[in-house]
C-alpha cells in the first residue's frame, strides 16, 4: 500500500493496536523486515513511495515481507496467502515460514503455491487440476500414491540432485 509509512503499512491490519509500536516492531522482526528498516531514510516512519521527499520504494521480496508483517500484526483467524514467498530466496523463505508457523497455531491458513518447499509441511495439501480437487492429504500420504502430487514433487526434486 504505497503512500503510507512502513509503520502504517503494518498497522493497517489491526487499527485497534495501530499505536502499539512495540507490537508493530515485533511483527516486522518476525516477518524479517527489521533487517532493512534501519537502511530506510526515516526508519519505520519512511513513506513507501518515491512521490515524497525521503520516501522510498521496496523490492518485491520486501513488499511480500511487509504483507506478512501486516498479517502477523492483525492476528487474524483466517489468512489466505497466494505464493507468499515467490520473490524470496530459499533462506528468507525458510525464516518466514518458521515465523508463519507460529501464527498458524491459532489461525487457519490457506496457502496457494507451486513450490513444494512451501506446502510440504501443511497439515493438508489439496491438489487441483483444471479447477477440480484430484488429491488431498499430508505430504507423506500424497507421496505414498502414484498421483500428480508425487509426480510433480519428484520432478521438482530432481532439479536439486
Amino acid at each position: 500500500m504505497q503512500n503510507f509509512s512502513l509503520k502504517d503499512n503494518i498497522a493497517i491490519g489491526n487499527l485497534e493496536d495501530e499505536n502499539n509500536l512495540e507490537f508493530i516492531k515485533e511483527s516486522a522482526e518476525k516477518a524479517g523486515i527489521n533487517t532493512f528498516i534501519d537502511t530506510l531514510p526515516e526508519g519505520i516512519e519512511t513513506l513507501l513511495s518515491r512521490d515524497f521527499e525521503n520516501g522510498t520504494d521496496l523490492s518485491g521480496g520486501q513488499w511480500q515481507k511487509v504483507g506478512i508483517a501486516r498479517a502477523l500484526f492483525a492476528n487474524p483467524k483466517l489468512v489466505i496467502l497466494d505464493e507468499p514467498t515467490s520473490a524470496l530466496d530459499a533462506l528468507a523463505e525458510a525464516r518466514v515460514f518458521e515465523e508463519i508457523s507460529h501464527l498458524a497455531k491459532d489461525t487457519t491458513m490457506i496457502i496457494v503455491s507451486h513450490r513444494f518447499a512451501t506446502v510440504r509441511n501443511a497439515d493438508r495439501i489439496i491438489v487441483l487440476d483444471e479447477g477440480k480437487i484430484i488429491e488431498s492429504g499430508s505430504h507423506e500420504e500424497l507421496m505414498n500414491t502414484t498421483g500428480l502430487y508425487n509426480e510433480m514433487f519428484t520432478k521438482q526434486a530432481e532439479g536439486y540432485k
